[in-house]
């Protein structure tokens, strides 16, 4: 790596404890063992999607990655997860470095069991608001993620959130960009803005360490960055987080999972947290259904913006090779 690109990651593989600032998004079904470690040897830092795992299954998930590096990875954890704290206390037993926290303010005590770990927490912040009251809360770095990101995502562009927090927060602690990125190009503009770092997970989905069903590979390999829609909300009463998904037939069963939802809710059957608990329970099953079994058109095939940038299968350390070279590249035209 050139020197001028070292040092503008420098705050973040200092933070990270690997050799390039480039984090792999955590994808349901996805981001597991063969692929965490495959990022982390390769310089890069892997993330272990927790997602609606049990703590039984996260333990064999750690414990499987474990044996196949002994470079620095994380944990990726929902905050509204019913079994967050034994995760958290599940995840200091193997010695993880740093948790991620993903889907909303962390719950009260959360954050004091991660540190009590000595773990690192890592928070996403969808504003800038929310930025600086997780800064308060002694979080220890953030992810800011654009709305080109698949998966779940926020309402604001990447390069808008860039423009609005780096500047801000930046001095403070570490700020990791997401979303949309497939290129170095990318990389180095906001490593100048500011950001110690980045994070990727669609030019990953379809490595070659990937255990994606090859259907799934083939349906991002096929699609451009328009074929990648958020879903819609059908009943304003019930809060969903929009995803980030290529167009198919799971896109209309999500449409009427949510009226089932929101019936069930309308007739006091279910409360709020458990009516989120279902959708994101669907969403983890129909995930499954494609990156698992192939089911390409009934399952979810999540997917950033910058799937158009994804045309063939390659291994993750060439990925972060080439990601490398455009990023030097273009601090050198500069």
């Amino acid at each position: 790596m050139s020197a001028a690109l070292a040092a503008l990651m420098r705050r973040g593989t200092e933070f990270l404890g690997c050799e390039t600032a480039i984090m792999c998004g955590a994808m349901s079904w996805v981001s597991e063992r063969h692929l965490v470690s495959a990022v982390s040897n390769a310089g890069g830092f892997g993330l272990i999607a927790c997602g609606a795992m049990t703590a039984d299954l996260l333990d064999t998930e750690i414990t499987e990655t474990q044996k196949r590096t002994d470079k620095p990875f994380g944990v990726n954890l929902i905050t509204m997860h019913p079994h967050l704290m034994e995760l958290i206390a599940l995840c200091g037993t193997h010695g993880i470095s740093h948790i991620v926290l993903a889907g909303g303010l962390p719950p009260l005590g959360a954050l004091d069991a991660i540190k009590a770990t000595g773990a690192k927490v890592i928070a996403f912040a969808p504003a800038l608001v929310m930025a600086k009251k997780l800064i308060r809360s002694g979080v220890d770095a953030l992810v800011i993620e654009g709305h080109e990101a698949g998966g779940h995502i926020g309402p604001v562009t990447t390069s808008v959130l860039a423009q609005e927090i780096l500047p801000e927060v930046a001095s403070q602690l570490p700020v990791f960009v997401a979303g949309g990125i497939g290129r170095g190009e990318a990389i180095a503009g906001y490593l100048e803005m500011g950001a110690a770092g980045v994070q990727l997970g669609t030019r990953f989905a379809c490595a070659v360490e990937s255990i994606a069903h090859p259907a799934f590979k083939k349906a991002f390999f096929r699609a451009n960055a328009r074929d990648a829609m958020p879903s819609v909300q059908i009943d304003p009463r019930l809060p969903v987080i929009p995803v980030r998904a290529l167009k198919n037939a799971g896109t209309e069963a999500f449409a009427a999972k949510q009226r089932e939802v929101a019936q069930a809710l309308n007739e006091g059957r279910v409360d709020m947290h458990e009516a989120q608990l279902q959708i994101e329970y669907f969403w983890a099953g129909a995930l499954r259904r494609a990156v698992i079994d192939g089911d390409v058109q009934g399952g979810s095939l999540m997917a950033g913006q910058s799937v158009g940038m994804v045309t063939r299968e390659e291994p993750v350390s060439q990925i972060i090779t080439e990601l490398v070279a455009q990023a030097e590249s273009a601090l050198r035209m500069r």
